[in-house]
């Protein structure tokens, strides 16, 4: 399953492709939000740092609105995929753009009959939210099962994008559950790395090794501690000898 990190944070995109484990970047207004500057300048930088696919989203509500804007995003760098929310415009629009050799995102996506539709429609993505359907008290894992199912039982071309991502669980079952992506916040993907256990597992084997490594430090030698041999002397019957008669005689 390939990474995405969910972000417009420059730093954080740094730090996830040091880490070999970056494979693309969604990103939305709120997320800019955050950010600020130009929104054209952030998205040529995180295309310049990584190859994959990098979601840049329209906000406009009109058919030809969508077109505009996504037409301008797709020249801006071969990787840019542009995401537009699910709703009878956006079809459109994403069948559209198909056309015209641009691929998209589809985001919003909260039931498996969507991604479908978006999927027929040429959407290269497809996002269902699974955080936010867990909010409603809805089970947002099985959209994505279903929808996994759906898009290999009918050999469809898009990818399932696991995105409203709230915690290394949600990634895990993710990937148990086939998902060809998820898309996660970077403290999210920091928490994946960390665990209890491996983190004191580190600080321990460091102050074992600074305690043998420290001045005055001697360490007993395996040969020290090995007990001594006693070689048994030779008795009568090794020498291959027996007492008779109050002398040796030979066997």
């Amino acid at each position: 399953m390939k990474i995405f990190l969910d972000t417009a944070e420059l730093d954080e995109i740094r730090v996830a492709a040091r880490w070999g484990v970056l494979d693309g970047v969604t990103t939305n207004p709120s997320l800019f939000a955050k950010v600020g500057g130009s929104y054209d300048g952030v998205l040529r930088e995180i295309c310049g740092i990584t190859a994959g696919p990098v979601s840049a989203e329209v906000v406009a509500e009109s058919v030809d609105g969508m077109l505009h804007e996504g037409r301008h995003f797709a020249r801006l760098a071969p990787n840019i995929v542009v995401k537009v929310p699910m709703s009878e415009e956006g079809l459109e629009a994403i069948a559209r753009l198909k056309a015209e050799g641009i691929r998209t995102n589809c985001t919003l996506i909260f039931s498996a009959n969507q991604g479908l539709l978006a999927s027929k429609a040429g959407a290269s993505l497809l996002s269902p939210f699974i955080g936010r359907l867990d909010d409603v008290n809805a089970n947002g894992m099985d959209v994505v099962r279903e929808l996994v199912g759906i898009v290999k039982a009918h050999g469809l071309a898009s990818e399932v994008l696991v995105a409203s991502i709230r915690n290394p669980r949600h990634v895990a079952e993710a990937a148990l559950a086939g998902a060809h992506i998820a898309t996660v916040p970077h403290k999210v993907l920091r928490q994946m790395i960390h665990h209890p256990l491996a983190d004191t597992g580190i600080l321990q084997f460091r102050k074992d090794w600074d305690t043998v490594r420290a001045p005055g430090h001697h360490r007993v030698s395996a040969r020290a501690v090995q007990p001594e041999r006693v070689t048994p002397k030779p008795n009568a019957a090794m020498s291959g000898q027996t007492r008779h008669g109050g002398r040796d005689v030979a066997r």
